[in-house]
């Protein structure tokens, strides 16, 4: 039994190296991020190093585009590397299509010392070998070119054959102990002798990822689960790599549980839920977003789902990941979100909502310190009915609008009273008795709740719906008091007015 040596496989007595190799296609997935993340928050616990490669050999999926949208990723979540792309390192080039000669010396070397082996045989002479043996034709390849002769091997090459290179298998069983999942065992025989080299010379990603990984001096490696039954190639890999003195150890594996979606289904790229920029563009802030990905597979305590980055990296280690698919929930990261928000020092707040209120057609592309004043002066008043960025519009769009451009919404104009006209009457008399210099919400509650509530006898949850209507044009919406100050008697006014002559010509 080939078992992974705990000398060569722990890497305690030295830095812990981790990394983090996604290739360029597509827009960042969550499943993917949230593995960049264990991986960072693994490295950072143990005052370890985070490598950040590309695997960029495949020139029709590949793009610049999604390469930058990667660098984007990382940074926005705040997830900083110390080795690697545009940061350089002792190792680079980090890029794999950068990185040929480095491939081809190793190739080279693990030719010469018999570690791979030429290989003829065509899928379909592989299947019909199978049939005329009796075997299942998709067990796959069967070893039949391990020892072929130099004659044999001269002869296929006659009819015109070029081989590909295969690694030979270990005939014992591969065990080793998986950080998330203990030990884990492979028969003998199960992982069949594999192509790590193309016809035309080209190493395949099977080779070249344990080959980054050696000379990277990676300690750790934490990935998905969906590529566990590839670990006894990448183990048998290793060993090779010892031996010809590329590697110096085998690095622990932790394989990290499935992201799964809405059906029980495993969360794809095709999902919406699988977007890591839509959440942004929702208005999921860093601090949430790293919260609620860590929560995928690994929890802070019991009893605690809100926490810091800095108490993540504090009590992060790969073993106390949980091996059990791990579910995507909107509404709880949403929920986090929100109290990620929360947290927030007000002016910090206020800067991050100027982009969404630029999105939302609520500010202009230039805004003006009138205008930034008035957002960090509002922002209090939302901070806590927030959930995300992206509702800034709808809830402080009204402070930025025309008085005469306001519309009032038909959702807004409901449940008002049963005489929403005479209540926007008596508040109009009492805000037009407040002077403007002393126009505040300590000096508007009381005059108006004395009036409607007190004096008029309407009921205090509906008192203040005409108001709250005609100065926002929604029905819900900040605190009225406050909102009213900040738009000034004039402008409350005005709203105030417009909305009465609505009901009152609306009988």
């Amino acid at each position: 039994m080939t078992t992974v040596p705990a000398s060569t496989s722990t890497g305690t007595a030295d830095e812990v190296r981790v990394r983090f190799c996604p290739s360029p296609t597509g827009t960042p997935h969550v499943g993917m991020v949230r593995t960049a993340l264990f991986n960072w928050a693994h490295a950072r616990h143990h005052g370890g190093k985070l490598i950040f490669r590309i695997e960029d050999t495949d020139a029709a999926r590949d793009s610049e585009e999604s390469y930058h949208q990667l660098l984007d990723a990382m940074r926005w979540l705040g997830i900083d590397w110390d080795e690697g792309v545009e940061v350089g390192g002792p190792d680079g080039p980090y890029r794999q299509s950068q990185r040929g000669d480095i491939y081809q010396d190793v190739i080279e070397k693990l030719k010469a010392s018999g570690h791979i082996y030429e290989s003829f045989s065509t899928a379909e002479e592989i299947v019909d070998r199978h049939k005329a043996a009796g075997h299942d034709p998709q067990l796959g390849y069967d070893g039949y070119d391990r020892d072929l002769t130099d004659e044999q091997k001269a002869a296929l090459r006659a009819e015109g054959r070029e081989p590909t290179w295969r690694l030979r298998m270990p005939e014992d069983d591969i065990t080793f102990t998986d950080m998330v999942r203990g030990e884990i065992t492979f028969k003998a025989g199960t992982t069949p002798d594999f192509v790590v080299v193309r016809a035309n010379g080209k190493p395949l990603y099977t080779l070249v990822n344990p080959i980054d990984d050696a000379l990277m001096r990676i300690t750790h490696v934490l990935r998905g689960e969906d590529i566990l039954s590839s670990t006894p190639r990448q183990i048998a890999l290793y060993r090779a790599l010892i031996e010809i003195g590329v590697a110096e150890r085998i690095p622990e594996f932790g394989h990290l549980p499935y992201v799964m979606g809405e059906g029980n289904k495993k969360l794809s790229k095709r999902d919406p839920q699988a977007d890591l920029f839509l959440y942004r563009e929702q208005g999921f802030i860093p601090e949430g977003m790293v919260n609620y990905l860590s929560l995928l597979g690994w929890g802070y305590s019991a009893d605690e789902d809100i926490f810091s980055r800095a108490q993540l990296v504090e009590r992060f280690d790969a073993s106390s990941v949980n091996p059990n698919p791990a579910r995507v929930d909107l509404k709880k990261a949403t929920a986090i979100n929100a109290d990620h928000i929360r947290l927030l020092p007000e002016a910090e707040l206020a800067e991050r909502l100027i982009p969404y209120l630029q999105a939302g057609g609520v500010l202009g592309e230039d805004v003006t310190e009138e205008q930034r004043a008035l957002v960090a002066a509002a922002t209090p008043l939302v901070q806590t009915r927030m959930n995300l960025l992206g509702e800034a519009p709808e809830l402080m769009g009204f402070l930025f609008t025309a008085d005469e451009d306001l519309v009032v919404q038909d959702d807004a104009l409901k449940k008002l009273g049963d005489d929403p006209a005479a209540v926007l009457d008596r508040a109009i008399l009492e805000v037009e008795a407040i002077d403007e210099g002393a126009f505040t919400a300590e000096a508007l509650e009381p005059a108006l709740r004395g009036a409607i509530v007190d004096d008029m006898g309407v009921k205090p949850r509906l008192a203040f719906g005409p108001l709250r209507s005609a100065i926002s044009g929604r029905r819900i919406s900040p605190p009225l008091f406050e909102s009213m100050e900040l738009l000034g008697k004039p402008s409350s006014l005005a709203r105030l007015r417009s909305l009465h002559s609505r009901l009152a010509a609306e009988g």
